[in-house]
Protein backbone atom coordinates (compact mmCIF):
# COMPACT_ATOMS: atom_id res chain seq x y z
CA UNK A 1 0.00 0.00 0.00
CA UNK A 2 2.85 2.57 0.81
CA UNK A 3 4.52 1.54 -2.28
CA UNK A 4 1.50 2.04 -4.57
CA UNK A 5 0.97 5.68 -2.63
CA UNK A 6 4.39 6.20 -3.51
CA UNK A 7 4.50 5.69 -6.80
CA UNK A 8 1.61 7.65 -7.60
CA UNK A 9 3.06 10.67 -5.97
CA UNK A 10 6.13 10.10 -7.84
CA UNK A 11 3.89 10.02 -10.91
CA UNK A 12 1.96 13.33 -10.43
CA UNK A 13 5.00 14.74 -9.03
CA UNK A 14 6.66 13.84 -12.98
CA UNK A 15 3.20 14.71 -14.30
CA UNK A 16 3.13 18.13 -12.84
CA UNK A 17 6.77 18.71 -13.85
CA UNK A 18 6.11 18.18 -17.27
CA UNK A 19 2.89 20.13 -17.43
CA UNK A 20 4.93 23.39 -16.41
CA UNK A 21 6.35 25.39 -19.41
CA UNK A 22 9.85 24.30 -20.63
CA UNK A 23 10.67 27.89 -21.60
CA UNK A 24 9.59 30.52 -19.37
CA UNK A 25 10.40 34.16 -18.62
CA UNK A 26 11.44 35.18 -22.65
CA UNK A 27 11.50 38.30 -23.27
CA UNK A 28 13.00 40.37 -26.16
CA UNK A 29 13.79 44.18 -25.89
CA UNK A 30 13.82 46.66 -27.48
CA UNK A 31 11.47 45.19 -30.30
CA UNK A 32 12.40 47.29 -32.42
CA UNK A 33 16.27 47.89 -33.71
CA UNK A 34 18.03 50.14 -36.38
CA UNK A 35 20.87 48.22 -37.15
CA UNK A 36 23.11 50.67 -38.44
CA UNK A 37 25.97 50.94 -36.28
CA UNK A 38 25.00 54.24 -35.32
CA UNK A 39 25.15 53.30 -31.42
CA UNK A 40 21.63 53.66 -30.98
CA UNK A 41 19.58 50.46 -30.61
CA UNK A 42 21.84 48.78 -32.97
CA UNK A 43 20.77 45.28 -31.04
CA UNK A 44 17.94 43.86 -28.83
CA UNK A 45 18.52 41.57 -25.96
CA UNK A 46 16.77 38.31 -26.25
CA UNK A 47 16.48 36.09 -22.78
CA UNK A 48 14.73 33.01 -21.76
CA UNK A 49 14.85 30.01 -19.19
CA UNK A 50 14.52 26.59 -18.94
CA UNK A 51 12.67 24.58 -16.83
CA UNK A 52 14.83 20.99 -18.12
CA UNK A 53 17.39 20.37 -20.37
CA UNK A 54 16.98 21.06 -23.89
CA UNK A 55 18.33 21.97 -27.48
CA UNK A 56 17.49 25.66 -27.99
CA UNK A 57 17.07 27.03 -31.97
CA UNK A 58 16.32 30.44 -32.06
CA UNK A 59 14.94 32.09 -35.69
CA UNK A 60 13.16 34.77 -37.33
CA UNK A 61 9.82 34.45 -39.54
CA UNK A 62 9.96 36.80 -42.30
CA UNK A 63 6.52 37.84 -44.23
CA UNK A 64 6.89 35.58 -46.99
CA UNK A 65 7.44 32.11 -44.06
CA UNK A 66 10.97 31.95 -45.07
CA UNK A 67 13.02 30.74 -41.53
CA UNK A 68 15.94 32.78 -40.55
CA UNK A 69 18.34 30.30 -37.89
CA UNK A 70 19.88 32.96 -35.58
CA UNK A 71 21.05 29.76 -33.21
CA UNK A 72 19.99 25.91 -34.48
CA UNK A 73 19.71 23.21 -31.83
CA UNK A 74 21.93 24.53 -28.98
CA UNK A 75 22.65 22.21 -26.18
CA UNK A 76 21.34 24.34 -23.03
CA UNK A 77 20.65 22.90 -19.30
CA UNK A 78 18.19 23.74 -17.22
CA UNK A 79 18.11 27.03 -15.76
CA UNK A 80 19.70 28.27 -12.67
CA UNK A 81 19.60 32.49 -11.38
CA UNK A 82 19.45 34.78 -14.37
CA UNK A 83 18.95 32.24 -16.94
CA UNK A 84 20.11 32.94 -20.79
CA UNK A 85 20.50 35.75 -22.71
CA UNK A 86 21.98 36.85 -26.07
CA UNK A 87 21.98 40.12 -28.19
CA UNK A 88 20.87 39.85 -31.76
CA UNK A 89 22.05 43.09 -34.21
CA UNK A 90 19.93 41.16 -37.01
CA UNK A 91 22.60 39.47 -38.70
CA UNK A 92 22.47 35.76 -40.07
CA UNK A 93 25.18 33.09 -40.39
CA UNK A 94 25.19 32.29 -44.38
CA UNK A 95 28.12 30.24 -44.19
CA UNK A 96 28.35 26.73 -46.50
CA UNK A 97 31.22 24.73 -45.26
CA UNK A 98 34.29 26.86 -44.75
CA UNK A 99 33.44 29.50 -46.93
CA UNK A 100 32.28 32.00 -44.11
CA UNK A 101 29.27 34.42 -45.08
CA UNK A 102 27.22 36.53 -43.13
CA UNK A 103 24.22 38.83 -44.16
CA UNK A 104 22.07 41.88 -42.56
CA UNK A 105 18.38 40.81 -42.77
CA UNK A 106 16.47 43.34 -44.58
CA UNK A 107 14.46 46.11 -42.99
CA UNK A 108 10.68 45.03 -42.23
CA UNK A 109 8.79 43.16 -39.27
CA UNK A 110 9.65 39.67 -37.88
CA UNK A 111 8.47 37.18 -35.67
CA UNK A 112 11.30 35.47 -33.48
CA UNK A 113 10.73 32.56 -32.76
CA UNK A 114 12.49 30.45 -29.82
CA UNK A 115 12.07 26.28 -29.69
CA UNK A 116 13.49 24.24 -27.21
CA UNK A 117 13.29 20.45 -27.66
CA UNK A 118 13.69 18.36 -24.01
CA UNK A 119 15.54 15.21 -23.43
CA UNK A 120 11.93 13.23 -23.65
CA UNK A 121 11.14 14.97 -27.44
CA UNK A 122 9.23 17.50 -26.12
CA UNK A 123 9.06 20.87 -28.43
CA UNK A 124 8.14 24.29 -26.81
CA UNK A 125 8.05 27.53 -29.04
CA UNK A 126 7.02 31.39 -27.67
CA UNK A 127 6.89 33.82 -30.30
CA UNK A 128 7.74 37.32 -30.17
CA UNK A 129 7.75 40.45 -32.57
CA UNK A 130 11.23 42.42 -33.95
CA UNK A 131 11.42 44.97 -36.51
CA UNK A 132 14.40 46.30 -38.26
CA UNK A 133 14.66 49.49 -39.61
CA UNK A 134 17.41 51.08 -41.71
CA UNK A 135 19.37 47.86 -41.97
CA UNK A 136 22.94 48.33 -43.10
CA UNK A 137 22.59 45.25 -45.48
CA UNK A 138 25.34 46.18 -47.84
CA UNK A 139 27.87 43.96 -47.21
CA UNK A 140 31.85 44.55 -48.32
CA UNK A 141 33.39 43.12 -51.29
CA UNK A 142 36.75 42.01 -52.07
CA UNK A 143 37.08 42.55 -55.47
CA UNK A 144 39.76 40.85 -57.83
CA UNK A 145 41.33 38.58 -54.86
CA UNK A 146 44.04 36.89 -56.14
CA UNK A 147 47.87 36.01 -55.93
CA UNK A 148 50.50 37.17 -58.61
CA UNK A 149 52.26 33.18 -58.31
CA UNK A 150 50.66 30.23 -56.54
CA UNK A 151 53.89 28.48 -55.49
CA UNK A 152 56.88 30.76 -54.20
CA UNK A 153 60.10 29.70 -52.00
CA UNK A 154 60.45 31.95 -49.26
CA UNK A 155 63.90 31.21 -48.56
CA UNK A 156 65.92 34.85 -49.23
CA UNK A 157 67.50 33.49 -52.59
CA UNK A 158 65.99 36.33 -54.41
CA UNK A 159 64.04 33.79 -56.98
CA UNK A 160 59.99 33.62 -56.29
CA UNK A 161 60.69 34.64 -52.89
CA UNK A 162 57.97 36.37 -52.22
CA UNK A 163 54.00 36.79 -53.49
CA UNK A 164 52.18 39.80 -54.21
CA UNK A 165 48.33 40.03 -52.71
CA UNK A 166 45.35 42.35 -53.69
CA UNK A 167 41.95 43.39 -53.50
CA UNK A 168 39.76 45.95 -54.14
CA UNK A 169 37.28 46.76 -50.86
CA UNK A 170 34.06 47.73 -51.50
CA UNK A 171 33.07 48.98 -47.92
CA UNK A 172 34.82 50.19 -44.55
CA UNK A 173 35.85 46.38 -42.74
CA UNK A 174 38.02 44.62 -40.76
CA UNK A 175 40.13 42.17 -43.56
CA UNK A 176 41.88 39.31 -42.18
CA UNK A 177 44.19 37.89 -44.71
CA UNK A 178 45.85 34.22 -43.77
CA UNK A 179 47.15 31.00 -44.77
CA UNK A 180 45.10 27.88 -43.34
CA UNK A 181 46.57 24.40 -43.65
CA UNK A 182 44.83 21.12 -43.65
CA UNK A 183 45.91 20.93 -39.74
CA UNK A 184 43.63 24.04 -39.61
CA UNK A 185 46.76 26.30 -38.08
CA UNK A 186 46.05 29.57 -39.57
CA UNK A 187 49.57 31.86 -40.44
CA UNK A 188 48.13 35.72 -40.64
CA UNK A 189 49.43 37.65 -43.51
CA UNK A 190 49.60 41.32 -42.49
CA UNK A 191 48.66 44.08 -45.11
CA UNK A 192 51.37 46.62 -47.08
CA UNK A 193 51.74 49.58 -44.90
CA UNK A 194 55.13 51.35 -46.94
CA UNK A 195 55.12 54.35 -48.24
CA UNK A 196 54.30 53.33 -51.62
CA UNK A 197 50.78 52.01 -49.96
CA UNK A 198 47.58 53.31 -51.68
CA UNK A 199 45.07 53.12 -48.76
CA UNK A 200 44.74 52.40 -45.23
CA UNK A 201 44.21 49.21 -44.01
CA UNK A 202 39.97 48.29 -43.85
CA UNK A 203 39.51 51.51 -46.16
CA UNK A 204 37.52 51.76 -49.29
CA UNK A 205 40.21 50.68 -52.79
CA UNK A 206 43.17 48.71 -53.81
CA UNK A 207 44.98 46.62 -51.09
CA UNK A 208 48.36 44.89 -51.40
CA UNK A 209 50.60 42.39 -49.57
CA UNK A 210 54.09 41.86 -49.90
CA UNK A 211 54.29 38.01 -48.23
CA UNK A 212 57.65 36.47 -47.90
CA UNK A 213 56.46 33.49 -45.10
CA UNK A 214 58.52 35.88 -42.07
CA UNK A 215 61.46 35.00 -43.49
CA UNK A 216 62.96 38.77 -43.72
CA UNK A 217 62.26 39.05 -39.91
CA UNK A 218 64.27 35.80 -39.09
CA UNK A 219 60.92 33.88 -38.68
CA UNK A 220 60.83 30.45 -40.21
CA UNK A 221 58.06 30.38 -42.45
CA UNK A 222 55.02 28.13 -42.36
CA UNK A 223 56.17 24.33 -43.55
CA UNK A 224 56.40 22.96 -47.51
CA UNK A 225 52.73 22.22 -48.64
CA UNK A 226 49.62 23.67 -50.57
CA UNK A 227 47.37 26.13 -48.21
CA UNK A 228 44.36 27.90 -48.58
CA UNK A 229 44.73 31.28 -48.88
CA UNK A 230 41.66 33.42 -47.02
CA UNK A 231 40.53 36.75 -46.92
CA UNK A 232 37.47 37.41 -43.94
CA UNK A 233 35.98 40.66 -43.96
CA UNK A 234 33.16 42.04 -41.18
CA UNK A 235 31.96 45.38 -41.62
CA UNK A 236 30.42 47.23 -38.81
CA UNK A 237 27.22 45.43 -38.04
CA UNK A 238 28.97 41.71 -38.70
CA UNK A 239 28.18 41.49 -42.48
CA UNK A 240 30.90 38.87 -43.50
CA UNK A 241 32.51 38.02 -46.83
CA UNK A 242 35.09 35.36 -47.04
CA UNK A 243 37.13 34.99 -50.68
CA UNK A 244 39.82 31.75 -51.01
CA UNK A 245 42.70 30.74 -53.06
CA UNK A 246 45.70 28.85 -52.99
CA UNK A 247 49.03 28.88 -52.35
CA UNK A 248 51.80 26.50 -52.55
CA UNK A 249 55.28 26.79 -50.52
CA UNK A 250 58.01 24.81 -51.69
CA UNK A 251 61.82 24.83 -50.28
CA UNK A 252 60.80 27.74 -47.56
CA UNK A 253 63.11 28.61 -44.62
CA UNK A 254 65.79 30.48 -43.13
CA UNK A 255 69.33 30.21 -44.86
CA UNK A 256 72.14 29.63 -42.53
CA UNK A 257 75.50 28.88 -43.94
CA UNK A 258 79.05 29.82 -42.71
CA UNK A 259 82.47 29.75 -42.99
CA UNK A 260 84.20 26.71 -41.04
CA UNK A 261 87.76 27.28 -42.25
CA UNK A 262 90.22 29.97 -43.94
CA UNK A 263 93.78 29.48 -45.03
CA UNK A 264 96.27 31.97 -45.92
CA UNK A 265 98.50 29.85 -48.81
CA UNK A 266 101.30 32.50 -48.16
CA UNK A 267 105.50 31.55 -46.73
CA UNK A 268 105.08 34.54 -45.04
CA UNK A 269 103.16 38.05 -44.85
CA UNK A 270 104.96 39.63 -47.07
CA UNK A 271 104.19 39.53 -51.05
CA UNK A 272 106.38 40.76 -53.72
CA UNK A 273 104.38 43.73 -56.04
CA UNK A 274 102.84 41.60 -58.88
CA UNK A 275 102.67 38.51 -56.63
CA UNK A 276 99.43 36.33 -55.94
CA UNK A 277 97.76 36.26 -52.46
CA UNK A 278 96.12 32.49 -52.50
CA UNK A 279 93.90 31.41 -50.11
CA UNK A 280 92.02 28.11 -49.76
CA UNK A 281 88.28 28.32 -47.30
CA UNK A 282 85.44 25.73 -46.58
CA UNK A 283 81.71 26.98 -46.37
CA UNK A 284 79.13 24.83 -45.07
CA UNK A 285 75.39 25.39 -45.33
CA UNK A 286 74.19 23.93 -41.89
CA UNK A 287 70.27 25.27 -42.29
CA UNK A 288 67.33 23.28 -43.57
CA UNK A 289 66.62 24.97 -46.57
CA UNK A 290 69.23 25.21 -50.15
CA UNK A 291 71.12 28.45 -50.58
CA UNK A 292 71.76 30.14 -54.11
CA UNK A 293 74.81 31.19 -54.96
CA UNK A 294 76.64 32.91 -58.35
CA UNK A 295 79.86 33.06 -59.94
CA UNK A 296 82.85 33.56 -60.81
CA UNK A 297 83.70 29.78 -60.00
CA UNK A 298 86.55 28.55 -57.54
CA UNK A 299 89.79 29.07 -58.90
CA UNK A 300 89.46 32.10 -60.33
CA UNK A 301 92.21 34.41 -59.82
CA UNK A 302 91.41 37.88 -59.63
CA UNK A 303 94.06 41.45 -60.39
CA UNK A 304 93.24 43.81 -57.79
CA UNK A 305 92.32 46.30 -60.31
CA UNK A 306 89.65 44.41 -60.74
CA UNK A 307 86.17 43.13 -59.20
CA UNK A 308 83.57 40.68 -59.44
CA UNK A 309 81.53 43.41 -61.54
CA UNK A 310 84.31 43.34 -63.84
CA UNK A 311 84.41 39.57 -64.47
CA UNK A 312 80.53 40.28 -65.03
CA UNK A 313 79.24 38.11 -62.21
CA UNK A 314 76.56 41.27 -60.93
CA UNK A 315 75.39 41.34 -57.68
CA UNK A 316 72.44 39.53 -57.58
CA UNK A 317 69.77 40.00 -54.74
CA UNK A 318 69.99 36.77 -52.49
CA UNK A 319 72.63 35.17 -53.76
CA UNK A 320 75.58 33.89 -51.27
CA UNK A 321 79.45 34.41 -52.36
CA UNK A 322 82.79 34.06 -50.56
CA UNK A 323 84.44 37.36 -50.31
CA UNK A 324 87.51 38.81 -49.71
CA UNK A 325 88.20 42.79 -48.80
CA UNK A 326 91.00 44.63 -47.35
CA UNK A 327 90.90 47.09 -44.76
CA UNK A 328 91.68 50.64 -46.54
CA UNK A 329 89.55 49.08 -49.59
CA UNK A 330 87.84 52.94 -50.15
CA UNK A 331 85.58 51.09 -52.59
CA UNK A 332 82.62 48.79 -52.52
CA UNK A 333 83.06 46.03 -49.91
CA UNK A 334 84.13 42.53 -50.26
CA UNK A 335 84.92 43.50 -54.39
CA UNK A 336 86.46 40.10 -54.82
CA UNK A 337 84.09 37.31 -55.13
CA UNK A 338 83.99 33.73 -55.73
CA UNK A 339 81.03 30.70 -55.91
CA UNK A 340 80.18 28.51 -53.20
CA UNK A 341 81.09 25.57 -55.09
CA UNK A 342 81.48 24.82 -58.55
CA UNK A 343 78.78 24.21 -60.59
CA UNK A 344 78.94 20.08 -60.57
CA UNK A 345 79.37 20.30 -57.12
CA UNK A 346 76.59 22.18 -57.16
CA UNK A 347 72.26 21.06 -57.36
CA UNK A 348 71.00 23.37 -60.74
CA UNK A 349 67.46 24.21 -60.66
CA UNK A 350 65.67 25.83 -63.88
CA UNK A 351 63.03 28.45 -63.21
CA UNK A 352 61.68 30.75 -65.85
CA UNK A 353 63.98 29.29 -68.10
CA UNK A 354 67.14 30.50 -66.03
CA UNK A 355 69.38 27.75 -64.01
CA UNK A 356 70.24 28.48 -60.73
CA UNK A 357 72.49 26.59 -58.82
CA UNK A 358 71.97 25.98 -55.18
CA UNK A 359 74.11 24.79 -52.37
CA UNK A 360 71.73 22.35 -50.31
CA UNK A 361 71.42 22.00 -46.95
CA UNK A 362 74.18 20.16 -45.24
CA UNK A 363 76.75 20.55 -48.08
CA UNK A 364 80.40 21.96 -47.57
CA UNK A 365 82.13 23.28 -50.27
CA UNK A 366 86.13 23.81 -50.89
CA UNK A 367 86.52 27.37 -52.56
CA UNK A 368 90.47 28.19 -53.57
CA UNK A 369 91.24 31.62 -55.44
CA UNK A 370 93.46 34.39 -55.54
CA UNK A 371 94.30 38.01 -55.99
CA UNK A 372 97.76 39.21 -58.00
CA UNK A 373 98.38 42.51 -56.67
CA UNK A 374 99.23 44.92 -59.91
CA UNK A 375 99.82 48.14 -57.64
CA UNK A 376 100.98 49.42 -54.27
CA UNK A 377 98.37 49.17 -50.89
CA UNK A 378 96.78 52.53 -50.11
CA UNK A 379 98.09 51.48 -46.46
CA UNK A 380 100.99 49.13 -46.48
CA UNK A 381 100.98 46.42 -44.93
CA UNK A 382 97.12 46.13 -44.80
CA UNK A 383 94.68 43.95 -43.75
CA UNK A 384 93.18 41.01 -45.45
CA UNK A 385 90.52 38.98 -44.45
CA UNK A 386 87.12 36.84 -45.64
CA UNK A 387 83.87 37.40 -45.04
CA UNK A 388 80.15 35.54 -46.58
CA UNK A 389 77.35 37.32 -48.44
CA UNK A 390 73.96 37.33 -48.62
CA UNK A 391 73.81 40.19 -51.38
CA UNK A 392 71.11 42.66 -50.66
CA UNK A 393 70.52 41.13 -47.10
CA UNK A 394 73.66 41.15 -45.29
CA UNK A 395 77.11 40.19 -44.72
CA UNK A 396 76.77 36.78 -42.69
CA UNK A 397 80.28 36.38 -41.81
CA UNK A 398 82.17 39.65 -41.50
CA UNK A 399 85.99 40.26 -41.09
CA UNK A 400 87.12 36.42 -40.70
CA UNK A 401 90.72 34.99 -39.84
CA UNK A 402 92.20 38.79 -40.56
CA UNK A 403 95.61 38.39 -42.16
CA UNK A 404 98.37 41.08 -42.65
CA UNK A 405 100.01 41.72 -45.85
CA UNK A 406 102.89 43.61 -46.61
CA UNK A 407 103.37 44.29 -50.12
CA UNK A 408 107.05 44.33 -51.47
CA UNK A 409 107.19 47.89 -53.59
CA UNK A 410 110.55 48.56 -55.57
CA UNK A 411 111.49 51.37 -54.78
CA UNK A 412 111.33 52.74 -58.96
CA UNK A 413 108.37 52.56 -60.69
CA UNK A 414 105.47 54.68 -62.15
CA UNK A 415 104.08 54.86 -58.63
CA UNK A 416 107.21 56.75 -57.57
CA UNK A 417 106.88 59.46 -60.92
CA UNK A 418 105.32 62.59 -60.50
Amino acid sequence: MILLVACACLSLSLSACFSRALLYDVDVYPATISPDADGHNDVTLIRYKLRRNADVSIYLVDASGEKHYFRRNRPRSRSTGAGYSVYFGGVIDRSQGDLIRARMLPSGEYTLVIEATDEQGRTETVSKSLTLVNADTTYPQLLGFGVDHHEFTPNRDGVHDRVKINYDLTKEATVLVYLIGEDGIKYPITEDEGPHSIVKPGEVGTHRYDYEGGVDRGAKPPPDGTYTLVALAEDKVGNKEMVTDTLTIKDGGVPRARIVGLEWEVSDTIIPLGGTLWFTATVENYGDTPIRTTGPAPGTVYTSDQNFSSLGWYQSSGAWRFGIDWASNPAYPYPFRWALGRPEELRAEVVDGNTFYYLDPGQRVQITGGITILDPLWRNPDEFYAGLIHEDVWVVNDHVDPHWITVDVPPAGPWNQK
